[in-house]
């Protein structure tokens, strides 16, 4: 019995200035290794709104519909990464917020998860975008958090490929910083699985536990929670 996750397809422009759809291979081959199905949730439309604070919800019902119809595939959900910012992936993230779908972020996906329960984001005064790097520093993880029982570590490196953090969480709990005072994880531990991080495990889980546990334990949930709606149905 596997679980299937839905990846959150995401826009970018190619060199000719078109938009088009991608779910990164880091991000779907984790989801495999881990022993999961992978699966793209796709826009319903062509173009894109960026997603801001205080974001409005957009959608036409056929497109609502249409993820809706994407989401009830799947046992759990992941928002990618990345430069560009859809708004209807702050839509999924309210969406699975509100109806306790597991959900996991994943820097830029973390970042809509905040935004979808009214958090805002900043932009970092000093660029945090060592993309090269493999490790750049260590974060720390409160005892008492979802995100220690995931990893079951209080201190760990990360890597880091971001330019923004989190000015506001709203109901979320932010569960691990950088020493500098970043939020590097945030939660709601009264939700299922409601996780964003700021780094990108996907980039290390090959040669890291305590990433590749992020993914082992996500999709034990989802598996979970595919067995509780088979039961249901």
């Amino acid at each position: 019995m596997k679980p299937i996750i839905g990846i959150v397809a995401k826009h970018y422009k190619t060199s000719g200035k078109r938009l088009e759809t991608f779910i990164r291979d880091e991000v779907e081959q984790a989801i495999f290794d881990n022993g999961g199905i992978a699966i793209g949730i796709l826009p319903p439309n062509k173009d894109k709104i960026v997603a801001r604070d205080n974001w409005q919800d957009q959608l036409t019902t056929t497109e609502k519909h249409n993820f809706y119809d994407q989401i009830a595939l799947c046992d759990g959900i992941l928002l990618q990464g990345g430069g560009f910012v859809d708004e209807y992936e702050c839509f999924i993230a309210k969406y699975c917020y509100e109806y306790d779908i597991p959900i996991l972020g994943i820097c830029a996906g973390k970042h809509n998860m905040v935004r979808a329960v009214g958090g805002k984001i900043g932009t970092l005064p000093n660029n945090k975008h060592n993309k090269e790097e493999q490790y750049v520093h260590s974060i720390k993880i409160s005892k008492d958090s979802y995100a220690y029982k995931l990893i079951g570590s209080e201190e760990i490196m990360v890597n880091s490929r971001h330019k923004r953090y989190s000015l506001d969480t709203g109901p979320l709990k932010i569960t691990a910083q950088a020493i500098d005072g970043v939020d590097e994880i945030v939660e709601d531990k009264h939700k299922t699985f409601y996780v964003g991080v700021q780094f990108h495990p996907e980039s290390l889980y090959k040669i890291d536990e305590n990433m590749n546990a992020i993914f082992k334990n996500f999709l034990s949930v989802c598996i979970e929670n595919k067995k509780s709606n088979s039961m249901k149905s």
